[in-house]
């Protein structure tokens, strides 16, 4: 495997870390007003209190990757799609803020001003990513110098929206199944009233993006004509996908739980699949003028001495998350250190 394939998937593995931690916590933020009570919507928010800043990281280590290993596509991406990434930094600083000051007064209007912030920004940044990610699909204007010349209005086309809007639903059901693990009592019984709709909601808009893919987005499917065995993972997709709601009804929560990560794992490498080696497609020139992993690489030696860095710094990362998630495993309980 080349060096340019390496860095290719380090980034892949930390986009997919970052989807399954903070998914979750987008999720719970995109259900948060769902919540019947003040005392249910402080007990999701210590569900994720935690762990949702650690969780962030993932998101910091894939830009990197992109300006260290494939600094064209950083530059390219970044300035074309400013606006866009704008708004995502704008949700996440929201949220962020909407987290740490929504407890700070007793006051219900103070409470439902952040938890309307919180909310709403949960929800942009999960629709921004999914739009960032239909774009890079479907393709963008791109002129011979590798530059951006569209606009704003052009990465909101129907199919990035669709992505977008499914990003939102996975999320959701994914935040919702994970409340039901770390709640109990009257709180744990309105999650799982939320999972069967969340996870119904999720399915509906799979179904959608899939067939808008296959009917319209034929470079998807390509890798899987000319190697056939790779079906075996839209087929692992479905099924695993098809296990979440089982599970559910089992009362196994855990295993839920598993499988939702595990089925963001399986799209996230059909994404590949049907893009590789192509980061950032040309919508003007396919051929010629898309961003891939070999005509915007760093030099050899800069990717060597960026994976001496990955194989110190990324067990760090995964070991402070694995205390954490030990020392705060188990049930919600509120006390007077709370959200």
């Amino acid at each position: 495997m080349s060096l340019e394939a390496v860095w290719y998937a380090v980034i892949g593995v930390s986009a997919l870390m970052y989807a399954v931690l903070d998914g979750f916590d987008l999720g719970v933020g995109a259900l948060h007003l769902l919540a019947r009570s003040d005392l249910q919507r402080r007990t999701f928010l210590n569900a994720i209190g935690p762990v949702w800043d650690g969780n962030e990281v993932w998101i910091v280590i894939v830009m990197g990757g992109l300006f260290a290993g494939f600094p064209n596509v950083y530059a390219t991406v970044f300035s074309g799609f400013y606006t866009l990434f704008m708004f995502l930094i704008a949700g996440l600083i929201f949220r962020a803020v909407a987290i740490e000051f929504r407890s700070k007064e007793e006051s219900p209007s103070w409470r439902l001003l952040w938890d309307l912030v919180f909310s709403g920004a949960s929800i942009l940044v999960a629709f921004a990513l999914g739009l960032i990610i239909g774009n890079l699909i479907e393709g963008v204007p791109l002129n011979s110098s590798q530059d951006f010349t569209g606009s704003f209005s052009t990465l909101l086309r129907p199919y990035p929206i669709l992505i977008g809007i499914t990003a939102v639903s996975l999320f959701a059901m994914h935040g919702a199944i994970y409340l039901t693990m770390k709640t109990e009592g009257e709180s744990h019984a309105t999650v799982r009233r939320w999972i069967n709709p969340a996870i119904l909601t999720f399915l509906i808009f799979y179904f959608l993006m899939t067939v808008a893919t296959l009917l319209y987005m034929p470079h998807m499917t390509a890798q899987f004509k000319q190697m056939p065995y790779l079906l075996i993972f839209p087929l692992a997709a479905f099924v695993v996908i098809a296990n979440i709601p089982y599970q559910v009804k089992k009362g196994n929560d855990g295993w839920a739980f598993i499988s939702s990560c595990i089925s963001m794992a399986l799209l996230l490498m059909l994404y590949a699949f049907g893009t590789f080696p192509i980061i950032v497609l040309s919508s003007i020139d396919p051929v010629v003028k898309s961003l891939t992993i070999y005509n915007t690489a760093s030099s050899p030696n800069t990717l060597k001495n960026l994976l001496v860095v990955v194989l110190i710094g990324v067990p760090l990362v995964l070991g402070y998350g694995f205390w954490i998630y030990r020392i705060f495993k188990g049930k919600v309980r509120l006390d007077k250190s709370s959200y």
